[in-house]
């Protein structure tokens, strides 16, 4: 009897055993779209980089004198400097502006007010817009003649405070920036919201009657529980910001202007690898591509790390 339900299970096992293979096969379609739109364009940037282009077609192989053209030669290394600080900027201000209102809002929303429900709705609201969207629309509000902005100021007495906000190269990068932390604090409340919610209540109510409150409840108790959340939205904001494009070219174009103040790495990079057929530099383009690939990958890494030692040591 042993023996024949034996034979039983090993047969019902060899005739179902090749289904069990099924599912590595589930990750494939995701696998061939990352290959094909990540991996390949990356090979392919790297390859192209290391050749000459006359317009639209390569020439003799150079090695990496695109790299080198791309920091050493004039004007393609002042602007790549010029860029590279820009995204910097974008980065610190959004980390500073756009994370601090979303964590005080999250934290506020957590407090359980009345009508969460709706505040979360309005505050995500922006995100579900087209970038593009949003670029057009606010250039209309800043627009010096007729936008509503200007036309503000001036109706409630700050005639001197109005001006061309996206035509002083002192105040078109951080208009752009502010903009954009209007368009993604949403996403990163509800990054904050998540990471509040996890924290054990029984942790809080402790802490309280400990006599923590305020500021040091969050500074002593919150904030360290909130790593993960905290890393999360860091590595998130350093890569949204050193691939900021769509919001800068809908609302100063290619050209980063005025005069190249409101200039992003992948601005600059659509500017050489896109131009016109006879002033595109396919080579340094994908040499700044490559570099941009780097800057983001090493550095995202780096900030992984560095939280993960910090939690570590915690």
């Amino acid at each position: 009897m042993n023996s024949t339900t034996n034979m039983n299970t090993k047969s019902i096992k060899r005739k179902g055993g090749w289904k069990r293979y099924l599912i590595h096969l589930f990750p494939l379609p995701a696998l061939a779209v990352y290959l094909l739109f990540i991996v390949y364009p990356l090979f392919s940037a790297f390859v192209y980089s290391l050749f000459d282009w006359d317009g639209l077609t390569r020439g003799a192989f150079i090695g990496i004198k695109n790299f080198i053209d791309l920091f050493t030669l004039e004007p393609f290394n002042h602007m790549f400097w010029n860029a590279f600080g820009h995204n910097w900027i974008y980065f610190v201000v959004e980390m500073v502006v756009q994370n601090g209102l979303a964590f005080l809002l999250a934290y506020i929303i957590y407090s359980k007010i009345k009508g969460t429900g709706f505040f979360k709705a309005a505050i995500f609201m922006p995100r579900l817009l087209s970038v593009i969207v949003v670029g057009f629309l606010w250039k209309l509000i800043l627009n010096p003649n007729f936008g509503v902005l200007n036309k503000f100021l001036n109706l409630i007495g700050l005639e001197q405070w109005a001006k061309p906000w996206l035509g002083d190269t002192h105040t078109a990068l951080i208009s752009i920036i502010l903009i954009n932390c209007w368009f993604g604090i949403g996403f990163a409340m509800l990054i904050f919201l998540a990471g509040l919610q996890s924290i054990p209540s029984e942790v809080l109510e402790a802490a309280r009657l400990e006599g923590a409150k305020g500021l040091k409840l969050i500074s002593k108790i919150i904030l360290p529980m909130m790593k993960q959340s905290i890393t999360i939205i860091t590595v998130f904001t350093f890569t949204q910001a050193f691939e900021a494009f769509e919001l800068v070219y809908a609302m100063q174009g290619s050209e980063g202007g005025p005069a190249y103040s409101t200039d992003t790495l992948a601005v600059y990079f659509y500017r050489l690898a896109f131009g016109s057929a006879n002033e595109s530099e396919i080579g340094l383009g994908s040499a700044l591509a490559v570099v941009l690939f780097i800057i983001i990958a090493g550095l995202s890494a780096l900030f992984l790390r560095l939280m993960r030692r910090n939690d570590v040591e915690a």
